[in-house]
């Protein structure tokens, strides 16, 4: 029978792959749907909105909302930030892009913190701080755009998000390394 911290682990590596292949098909999205103003704004919408859902589900499986209160933070953060994505699509792109930067900055620091707390119990939640702390930075930058002379696009996000897959891919595989290592130990 496994220990609950290795049924974990493995939860964590689904979840990790799933939220990296999420990232990468909303990425390919915005891609082909660049300057297409009502699919556009559903995947914008759709990105925070998912965030929420997963950091619901992760923290539900992992003790619940109460033992997960950086999680619970987040889950509350994105969901708020996807309905001011709503009134900032109404708004301007600018609007957008900065409440993008500030979901980023908020999230990516919840993440780091998520991280932290793991990280005596499970192996690759050096990514998941590495990410958190990329997450707060591209805020930073994403605010700093949305003061800028040229109008933003979806595309001034996908990179974030791309960031994002290659980080929960990262620390999936971590994972599956890990896992096989102790099998064969």
């Amino acid at each position: 029978m496994q220990s609950r911290p290795w049924a974990q682990s493995g939860w964590l590596r689904s979840y990790y792959f799933v939220r990296a292949v999420f990232s990468i098909a909303w990425i390919a999205a915005a891609i082909l749907l660049n300057g297409q103003s009502g699919p556009v704004a559903v995947l914008l919408v759709m990105y925070p909105a998912w965030d929420a859902l997963a950091n619901l589900v992760d923290a539900r499986i992992n003790g619940g909302l109460r033992a997960n209160p950086s999680q619970a933070l987040n889950v509350a953060v994105s969901t708020i930030t996807a309905f001011a994505v709503i009134v900032a699509v109404i708004t301007s792109t600018y609007a957008v892009l900065a409440v993008f930067g500030v979901w980023a900055i908020l999230s990516g620091l919840l993440q780091l913190y998520t991280g932290g707390r793991r990280w005596r119990h499970y192996s690759a939640q050096w990514a998941m701080i590495l990410s958190g702390a990329q997450s707060a930075l591209a805020g930073g930058f994403m605010i700093s755009r949305s003061f800028g002379a040229v109008a933003p696009t979806i595309l001034d996000i996908a990179p974030y998000a791309a960031f994002g897959a290659f980080y929960f891919l990262l620390s999936a595989f971590w994972l599956f390394i890990t896992a096989h290592r102790k099998a064969d130990a």
